[in-house]
């Protein structure tokens, strides 16, 4: 997981104890540096201390020698004088003429110095080179750094007569010493800076992301269709109660606009409702007020079928008036929700009870079991299996097949108590599927399409579904599952 995809608390508190590690890698290396610097300006200043001090030595010998001050003579000036100003000084000295080659040097040894013998051509090209004629060589040498001054030799009128060599060991073991010590004094503060740093980040990132958790946990349960709770944070930042009172303000608003949006819907349904309504009931008053308009017409008192054509008018009127009624009442019953009065039924027995009220010869019943047990209304039940069976006939009707059948199977399955209606009638199309159980749907040329969104409502009040599989022209499965004891 990448720093950025962790949660704020990991963050804060992996950038704490990031930052207490890095400042501490920072501080060592700036001290190990400056050590260094210190260390270099350290010999340096030492070994330009000592050269001047040997030189004043060596212009003390120059002034009171009784030689010639030449080239060739400093061996015999320096003869004995070379070894008591090593024992002043406690450094070596080297002496060569002015092209490298070594004249004398405080190096008592009975074999050949091959390593002094003679100047190297880098040094003696930047002495004379140098504006101060001055100049300083680094080397190692037996894994021990050493730092070599070269400087000219003069004589009573500044004329250079030898060049002067004094080789300084760099003995930095002493300093060494006082680092590892200060770095282990370091190290040691660092640790304790390091654990305070963790226990910090901790409750500081416990604290911080405390008040956020809140807030996320209350924006998730954050639903429009129910009351929410206001965040109370007691002792918080001024970044989180802007957070807070901004969520409290936004709470108070989905409250109102959550009203406002349930009076708007429940408005526009029944706008809705009262819109199909008013178009159903239309629908039979137009041929209503024909037929009375023809009556009115071909009306002749002396016709002697008067009385055949006023009982077909009187019938004709009346199926219209039925048809306005079972309108209203297919309003009336999907208006009022099913009240929930559990009782304790018999699936099965109030399945064939239902169905004992049709005379169609091709409604066919079966059961697995005797005793299927619900908690369910009785009343409500009927309904259910009542609209499910005049929906079936009526797609028997619409499709005439040769053979017509409606199945009925009551049956368990796991915790469920299921109701399948089978049928070989007119089906549904693919584009009516998805708005089978809406309010206002129907596919009859007359009714107001309340049955099925009524069974839906009743099912689904008792803690049930309803489903169905249909292919057009091939028939319609409604399948009914009711929670059973």
């Amino acid at each position: 997981m990448s720093f950025l995809n962790r949660s704020l608390r990991s963050r804060i508190f992996l950038s704490m104890i990031l930052l207490v590690i890095g400042a501490s890698i920072l501080i060592v290396m700036v001290t190990v540096f400056q050590y260094r610097e210190n260390t270099q300006d350290y010999h340096r200043e030492r070994l330009i201390r000592k050269e001047t001090a040997i030189r004043e030595n060596i212009e003390y010998v120059i002034k009171n020698t009784t030689y010639p001050l030449e080239t060739d003579k400093i061996a015999l000036i320096f003869k004995n004088k070379i070894y008591e100003i090593k024992d002043i000084h406690k450094l070596d000295l080297f002496l060569y003429d002015l092209v490298g080659n070594l004249l004398i040097s405080s190096r008592a040894s009975f074999v050949k110095d091959t390593i002094h013998s003679k100047i190297s051509k880098q040094a003696l090209n930047g002495l004379k080179k140098s504006i101060d004629k001055h100049y300083i060589e680094k080397y190692i040498q037996n894994k021990f750094e050493y730092q070599s001054s070269f400087t000219y030799i003069t004589d009573n009128h500044f004329k250079p007569i030898a060049i002067l060599n004094l080789p300084y060991f760099e003995d930095d073991e002493f300093l060494n010493y006082e680092l590892k010590e200060y770095l282990w004094r370091l190290g040691f503060a660092y640790v304790l800076m390091l654990l305070f740093a963790v226990i910090l980040a901790y409750f500081l990132s416990k604290y911080i992301t405390r008040s956020l958790n809140t807030i996320s946990d209350k924006i998730k349960e954050t639903r429009l269709d129910k009351r929410n709770k206001k965040i109370l944070i007691p002792l918080r930042s001024q970044e989180v109660s802007t957070l807070v009172d901004a969520y409290n303000e936004m709470i108070d608003e989905l409250e109102s606009s959550a009203a406002q949006l349930a009076s708007n819907e429940r408005e526009a349904a029944w706008r809705e409702m009262a819109k199909q309504v008013a178009h159903e009931i239309k629908n039979p008053l137009t041929p209503m007020r024909l037929t009375v308009q023809s009556f009115e017409r071909k009306f002749d008192p002396n016709d002697p079928n008067i009385h055949k054509k006023m009982k077909e008018y009187s019938y004709s009127l009346i199926q219209q008036i039925d048809t306005m009624s079972s309108i209203a009442s297919a309003f009336s019953t999907y208006a009022q929700m099913p009240a929930q009065q559990d009782e304790t039924l018999n699936v099965v027995k109030i399945t064939k009870l239902a169905l004992d009220i049709f005379n169609e010869d091709y409604i066919y019943y079966t059961s697995e079991s005797e005793e299927i047990i619900i908690k369910f209304d009785r009343t409500q039940l009927i309904r259910v299996i009542t609209n499910l069976i005049k929906n079936s006939i009526q797609a028997i009707h619409e499709n005439q097949p040769e053979d017509p059948k409606i199945q009925v199977n009551v049956y368990k399955d796991d915790s469920f108590a299921m109701i399948s209606v089978m049928d070989n009638g007119i089906g549904i199309t693919e584009e009516n599927k998805p708005m089978v159980f809406e309010p206002k749907f129907t596919t009859k040329t007359s009714g107001m399409g309340l049955g099925l969104a009524m069974v839906k409502k009743i099912v689904e009040t008792y803690g049930g579904e309803i489903n169905f599989i249909a292919n057009q022209g091939e028939g319609t499965t409604f399948i009914v599952k009711i929670p059973h004891i």
